[in-house]
């Protein structure tokens, strides 16, 4: 039997995604940029796809741009707003415990000479409002805020936030990176004065190198690829096709089913945790589980080291995560661990399960069963 419990990094594509791309690779392969019919029917498809993903958002078709992923689209929203808006201020927002995507382009920034608050959160990995409202200046120009942290599931009160920020200053942007809310929460930027928002295809069973950036139409922001002006100047490279029809069918689908997918995800993950309660120095971390993402799980194995348990459960078809799937082959500890106050022995038994509307109860009976087995076995080679 195999269990994929590893859906924060990748997710198995949609039939009806592999389909519209295989379409858009073999049939209708023009260039969107030609004009002539096959480039007319290329462009079809970006226009459906962002005529779909606006829909699920109740924003405008033009507000949405598409990029080769979250990493791509949280760099444009953070280099090229503060870019953009360098004359009316250079101070930047963020927190302690934002993804490498947010947080490597931060640390750029500041070296480029913009200055950069970044909040603390508490052990469930909230963001402290007041703090928030305290570090917002006149010359803030972007807040970016994750919705739902990627290693432990903790949402934040977007909405509360957005309406503290423009309170506090009209004037500054708030970005929000959803890669790990879109698909699995109701986002409505207009409503919760979100400016900028980032997602990827991969985390919503579409295909990998595909993603979007939303940009509100009064955003100031300037392009970071230039070339031939595709995408209205705003993003140029020829455009990728088959990502972007890929990445519209996802977005319909997964909204299409919201309510019905989120409740099987928030099913296992319950499931999961009764089960572990079962074993013996074995800690929850983050947010209570009826608070947090419906579909992480992020789970500390006393005396177990992470990256031996990954190995071990992988041996019986079991696959899940050390920490975040782009910076786990990094021998760092986990910084969104370490803001929540776990110690080391915590953050080094860390495992995060992550789940989708396809993973079922059988998987996650199996992986408990194996758990049984195998953790009183490797706690006896414990690292001394």
């Amino acid at each position: 039997m195999e269990a994929y419990l590893d859906n924060s990094a990748t997710t198995r594509c949609y039939e009806e995604v592999i389909d519209i791309v295989e379409k858009t690779m073999r049939e209708d392969y023009g260039n969107p940029s030609s004009m002539h019919l096959r480039g007319v029917e290329a462009e079809r498809y970006m226009k459906e796809s962002a005529r779909t993903i606006a829909k699920t958002m109740k924003v405008q078709e033009k507000e949405i741009y598409f990029t080769s992923g979250g990493t791509e689209s949280n760099n444009w929203a953070l280099i090229g707003c503060a870019m953009a808006n360098r004359r009316r201020g250079n101070h930047l927002i963020t927190t302690v415990f934002e993804h490498a995507a947010v947080s490597a382009p931060m640390a750029f920034l500041e070296e480029q000479g913009f200055e950069v608050t970044r909040l603390s959160v508490d052990a469930c990995g909230r963001v402290n409002l007041e703090e928030l409202k305290n570090a917002i200046r006149p010359e803030t120009i972007l807040v970016s805020i994750m919705y739902v942290n990627n290693e432990i599931g903790a949402v934040q009160p977007i909405a509360e936030i957005g309406a503290l920020i423009k309170q506090q200053n009209p004037q500054t942007y708030f970005h929000v990176d959803a890669i790990q809310a879109y698909g699995k929460y109701r986002i409505l930027p207009k409503k919760e004065q979100i400016d900028l928002l980032s997602v990827s295809g991969h985390k919503i069973h579409g295909p990998k190198g595909a993603g979007f950036l939303y940009i509100g139409e009064k955003v100031k922001i300037q392009p970071l690829i230039w070339g031939g002006g595709q995408q209205n100047g705003m993003r140029s490279g020829t455009d990728n096709v088959p990502g972007a029809a890929g990445l519209g069918v996802a977005a319909g689908k997964i909204y299409e089913n919201l309510t019905e997918n989120v409740e099987k995800m928030r099913m296992v993950k319950r499931r999961l945790a009764e089960g572990l309660q079962e074993i013996p120095d074995v800690r929850i971390n983050g947010m209570p589980l009826e608070e947090g993402a419906p579909h992480i799980l992020n789970v500390s194995f006393l005396g177990v080291r992470s990256e031996v348990l990954l190995h071990s459960l992988e041996e019986y078809g079991i696959y899940v995560s050390a920490g975040s799937a782009c910076s786990s082959h990094k021998r760092a500890g986990s910084s969104t661990l370490a803001a929540i106050g776990l110690d080391a022995a915590q953050r080094e038994s860390a495992v995060r399960f992550s789940f989708c509307e396809y993973t079922a109860e059988e998987e996650i009976d199996y992986t408990l069963a194996k758990l049984r087995e195998l953790i009183p076995v490797l706690r006896r080679f414990k690292r001394k």
